[in-house]
């Protein structure tokens, strides 16, 4: 009997997004989608994490699916290696930049978590209250201890002792309050910066509270974008952009599921993403990833 016909894959690098995406909405990943992934590693795919947490926010993430290769962090503002967290590479932001968004949150009576490149500054971020000393979001504070991310507290950008470390500014506030701060910093802000606004994946904090909705509002530089990191990685490997494959769900995916040879959006993503996906796939809840790897593994996509 002949031997079967081996199928030719459609791509050699999938990027994907963890909240909303790979992650299920408890926070975990299922046994299917870490059994598909290690699949499409052992047919010779590069599989690349890209999400909006920092490294340190999603390590844990990393180990459930045994991610040793690069991992695309901060919204793509940070490339760093899956095992270790040490950066490889950084779109920093211009310290005239950092300012004009610090004084705006400020403005606005609420404090600036300046992210940093953690293996270059020894610490994730750095939180500025202004004069006023504006307390950080009590989901934050969760966050933080939750996921263990390490913060120095601050006034202004005077005492920031590592200006060009900076990749990312941004805060977590009620819904309400950051549609107003978005828009003054869409006022404020150079037409090269980018600026996302967008729902929190995570809104619960101290027991015995309510649930709230909250959203994050952040700004990078004009190169930092998720597509832009896997483009610069894509061209290191000699892989070819058409042969990249990109699955997300939130406004900040919109540039790799745009980007990419095939850019599929979940089926609870936003019309954002839906708008330029180039297929759909099952939602979170329903291992909507790893289905859409599982479909180009066998040939059908």
């Amino acid at each position: 009997m002949p031997a079967a016909a081996k199928t030719t894959l459609s791509c050699d690098l999938i990027a994907l997004d963890l909240d909303g995406t790979l992650l299920r909405a408890d926070g975990s990943v299922s046994p299917y989608s870490i059994e598909t992934i290690a699949r499409a590693r052992d047919a010779g795919v590069d599989v690349i994490v890209c999400t909006g947490r920092g490294y340190v926010e999603c390590r844990h993430v990393l180990k459930w699916i045994d991610q040793t290769d690069a991992v695309i962090v901060a919204g793509g503002s940070l490339t760093a290696c899956g095992s270790t967290g040490r950066t490889l590479h950084r779109f920093p932001m211009h310290p005239s930049l950092v300012s004009v968004v610090v004084d705006t949150l400020h403005a606005h009576a609420q404090a600036a978590m300046v992210l940093k490149d953690p293996s270059a500054a020894g610490y994730d971020y750095l939180v500025l209250g202004g004069e006023g000393e504006h307390p950080i979001d009590p989901v934050t504070s969760w966050w933080f201890e939750e996921m263990g991310v390490t913060a120095r507290f601050a006034r202004t950008l005077d005492e920031d002792e590592h200006p060009e470390q900076t990749v990312r500014v941004g805060l977590c506030t009620d819904e309400s309050a950051s549609r107003p701060i978005a828009e003054a910093l869409r006022k404020a802000l150079p037409e090269t910066a980018v600026l996302h606004d967008f729902p929190a994946i995570v809104a619960r904090h101290a027991e015995g509270t309510q649930p709230r909705r909250v959203n994050i509002v952040e700004v990078f530089d004009g190169r930092a974008s998720k597509w832009g990191a896997i483009h610069r990685l894509a061209s290191e490997r000699g892989i070819d952009p058409a042969r990249v494959v990109a699955i997300g769900d939130e406004v900040n995916d919109v540039s790799m599921i745009r980007g990419a040879g095939c850019g599929i959006a979940m089926g609870n993503a936003t019309a954002s993403v839906r708008e330029v996906a180039d297929r759909h796939t099952e939602p979170n809840s329903d291992d909507g990833a790893a289905r859409a790897i599982g479909r180009i593994l066998s040939g059908q996509w």
